[in-house]
Formats: structure tokens, sequence, C-alpha cells
């Protein structure tokens, strides 16, 4: 006799529509139960790339180490060695271009690099779908401007100039005064 299927006289659900019903139920506890109180699970986090860390770069990448980072670009390994070490499971590149290319699993790029190459490395990311974090200037002319904004507008990706000094608490109760009209 299959235990599977159900005879005339049968009461209550099979044993595969137990299982999954069970199954069912378990996939709609909250991760929050499985994992802990304040556990993140792996999944949750972005695959971050850095481009241009061995100064400010690997600065703005210490702000995002609760989250994955995977790969580092830097044209002098000497002067981004320091940054290297202290992420010694991301793959490292001398050329930002190959990392885009090779790292499929890349959620978001920060740009760190001469001010002259913001715009270009920003594009070449934004091209691939990547959200983009960058040094300011973002870009050098309006121009560039557009068509940084306008692609990462087509791309519906979030793109974010580095502005510190904006963001500080300062900053924000200033801004609050302002606009409470004090």
């Amino acid at each position: 006799m299959d235990r599977n299927r159900r005879t005339e006289n049968a009461v209550g659900p099979t044993r595969r529509e137990y299982s999954g019903a069970a199954l069912a139920a378990f996939t709609i506890v909250p991760r929050r139960v499985l994992g802990g109180q304040g556990h993140r699970a792996p999944s949750d986090k972005l695959n971050i790339a850095g481009v241009g860390v061995g100064a400010m770069g690997g600065v703005y990448l210490q702000n995002c180490e609760s989250e994955n980072i995977v790969a580092l670009a830097d044209v002098d390994f000497d002067f981004a060695a320091r940054t290297f070490a202290r992420y010694p499971k991301a793959k490292t590149y001398q050329d930002y271009r190959v990392m885009l290319d090779k790292e499929k699993s890349i959620d978001a790029v920060v740009i760190g690099t001469p001010d002259h190459t913001h715009a270009v490395i920003a594009m070449a990311a934004i091209r691939l779908g990547k959200h983009v974090y960058c040094a300011k200037p973002l870009c050098r002319t309006a121009g560039e401007v557009r068509a940084v904004a306008d692609a990462a507008r087509k791309a519906g990706i979030a793109t974010q100039m580095s502005t510190q000094s904006a963001a500080s608490e300062a900053a924000c109760a200033t801004k609050e005064m302002l606009l409470s009209g004090i």
C-alpha cells in the first residue's frame, strides 16, 4: 500500500501533505528566530568592490566593512598594500575594467581614484548595473554630470558622491535649524 495515497476512509492529511505543510511553516519563520537577535544573513549583504583603494578609497571601504568586500583595484599595488592586506578575501586587480569584467557578483563600486577618472569609472560601473559611491568631485564638467545622472536613472541604480562634511552631525543640526525657521 502506498503510504502517501489517500484511502476512502482516511482522516487528516497524508504524509506528503503533512511534510509539505511542515516545510511551508518552516519557511515562514522569521530569520531572526533562526539566526539569533541581530544576525544578518550573508545573502542580505552587498558585494562591494573598491577602485583606487590606496588612500581615501581605502577609508571609504572601512565604512562598508559590514558588507562583503569582494574585489579591489588599484594601479599602484605598493600604495594599496595596506588595504589589500585588510581584505585578504578580496580579489585584487590593477585594472578596474578587468575587475568589472571578471567579478559578476559585484553589487556596488566605491571609487577613490584621482579626480579626473571618477566619471569614466562611475559610467563603466553604472553601465553594468552597479551602484556607485564616489569621491568628490564625481564629474569635471556639466556634460559629465548629465551623462552620469542619465545613465544612473536609466539603469535604476543609486549613486552617491562623498561629501563627508555635509553629513556631519554639525551640518545636519544646522540644516534642521534652518528648516525650522530659527
